[in-house]
Formats: C-alpha cells, structure tokens, sequence
C-alpha cells in the first residue's frame, strides 16, 4: 500500500478488509498521534447505545428519562443522528466558559436544552455540536460516572491503547471539555482501524448506529452520515489537522486516513474513494467531500 498525493504533509493511512490490515504513511510513523476532531462523534455515540442496551433501553427512549433535570420531548436517537432540531445557540465560546468541572457535561446540556427548538424534531439532519454536548451528560449519568469514564469503557473494550483526550507529549492543544463529546480525542489510524473492526464485529451495535434515523438534506444514522449500500462516512477538522472514516458494513471493509493539514479533505476523499471503489462499486469521494464538518 503507497501514500501518494501527500508529499510534505503528516499523513497515515489504513485499511482493514475482513481483519486483514494495510498501512501506510508520510512523514510519521503509522501510528502517529492526530486530533481526529469530529470522528469523535462516533465513538460518544457507539458508547451511548453501548450503554443504553447495557441498561436495557432502546435508543428512541426520552432524554428526560435519564436526564429528567432536563425539559426536553426530544429521544436519545433524535440527540445522536443531529435530528434534534435545536436552535444553534451553544457555541465554542459559551461551552468553553462552563469550566472543567465534572458537571460540565450536565451544565452544557442544560443550555443546549435551553436554547429551544428551530424545528421539530426528527424532520431533519442539521450539523450542530451542542448535540453532542448533550451525549457527553447522557453517557455519564447511563455509565454512572464521568463523560470520560462512560467513554473508556468503549476504548477498553476496542482495545484502543493510544486513544484518549490528552494530548501527546509536546504537543499543546487546549480543548474546552464540555466539547470533548463532540471533537476532543486524540486517536491514531491502528486505534481507528480496531474501533471500526470492533464495530463490524458487532452486529447488533452496528446495525443501530447504521440505520438512516432522518434522510433529509442527506441519510444520517447515529455518529455517521449513510451513502449508497450502506455505506458509514464522516470526516472532521480542527485547526492542522483533517480526518476521516469510511466504512462498508455489507463488505466488512474499513478505511481512516489522518493528515496534519486543515485543507486536505478533497485528497483524502479521492484518495479513500479510489481504495474502496473496487470493492464496492459505489462513488464516495463527492459525499466524503461534502460532509465538511
């Protein structure tokens, strides 16, 4: 497997065909550490159904139900296929300013609550990272612990080893953790690879995350945007870095590229398209390119 297309840039690659893994890099080594930003979202939502099924409940059940603090009629799946319909009032700067505390997570949902309704809900898919906000208290209070415990529970039993909110050693990144749900880990593509094996290796867990909760502007499950035959994509940025995910249920097939460059995204949709195409036929680049998160 080469990586080409990425001279100058920290760049690596993998693809995982029915457990069988391909590698490659550029200016690092393969298991160099990036901020994978939005890519995030699926690991809170993974461990948010994880939890749910753990306790018994399904994913349409109310928020209020586990979180009755809140005012809400909205469903945990509404919260994590961003079908929720919430006015976009919460932003960096305001969840910033809720602190570190461990009641970041309850305190930042109760302003995404707050903030109302722009429609109503499940009639359609709209980007907004105060709906992960929201996740980060409804993992904790299923989990009984932190948001960060909730979510190590998932890391410890994908067996991620380099996965996790702190940044490496050397590097000074500062992410507000009321918005660590929705854009804060640190991962590496060998991590990635295991998550998405772990994921496929799930029948149960996969085909609730993969299921369309909403179609409109485009096919959204839960933590992933839905393509032809089924396909699971994302991609998310911060500033420095750009990564993505695609993944093929019905092939078991699975592919991550990390790269230290804000603007890459149209490479890395050509170049994750042009691996997969064989195998499944169907065009993703425009749809990997499009979802810029």
């Amino acid at each position: 497997m080469e990586l080409q297309g990425f001279g100058g840039l920290d760049a690596v690659v993998g693809v995982s065909h029915r457990g069988h893994r391909e590698t490659a890099a550029s200016g690092v080594d393969v298991g160099a550490p990036f901020r994978i930003a939005s890519l995030t979202k699926t690991v809170t939502a993974a461990a948010t159904v994880r939890a749910l099924r753990d306790k018994g409940f399904g994913v349409d059940i109310p928020v209020a139900e586990v979180l009755p603090e809140l005012e809400t009629e909205l469903t945990v799946a509404q919260v994590l296929a961003q079908s929720s319909g919430l006015k976009q009032v919460v932003d960096a700067e305001a969840a910033a300013a809720l602190g570190e505390g461990d009641d970041v997570f309850l305190a930042a949902a109760r302003l995404v609550v707050a903030g109302g309704q722009e429609y109503p809900p499940g009639e359609r898919w709209a980007y907004y990272n105060g709906n992960y906000f929201l996740a980060g208290a409804l993992l904790a209070r299923l989990t009984g612990g932190t948001f960060e415990d909730g979510l190590g529970g998932l890391i410890s039993a994908c067996g991620l080893t380099a996965t996790g909110f702190l940044a490496p050693e050397g590097r000074a990144a500062f992410y507000p953790r009321a918005r660590r749900p929705s854009g804060g880990l640190w991962s590496t593509v060998p991590d990635l690879l295991s998550f998405c094996e772990f994921l496929l290796q799930d029948k149960g867990l996969l085909a609730e995350i993969a299921r369309p909760r909403v179609t409109v502007p485009l096919a959204y499950g839960l933590g992933w945007a839905v393509g032809p035959a089924g396909m699971l994509y994302l991609n998310g940025r911060l500033q420095g870095y750009r990564a993505a995910m695609l993944l093929s249920p019905r092939d078991e097939w699975a592919a991550v590229m990390l790269v230290a460059d804000t603007d890459a995204l149209p490479a890395i949709a050509q170049y994750l398209d042009e691996l997969q195409r064989p195998l499944t036929g169907v065009p993703m680049a425009q749809l990997i390119d499009d979802f810029a998160a």
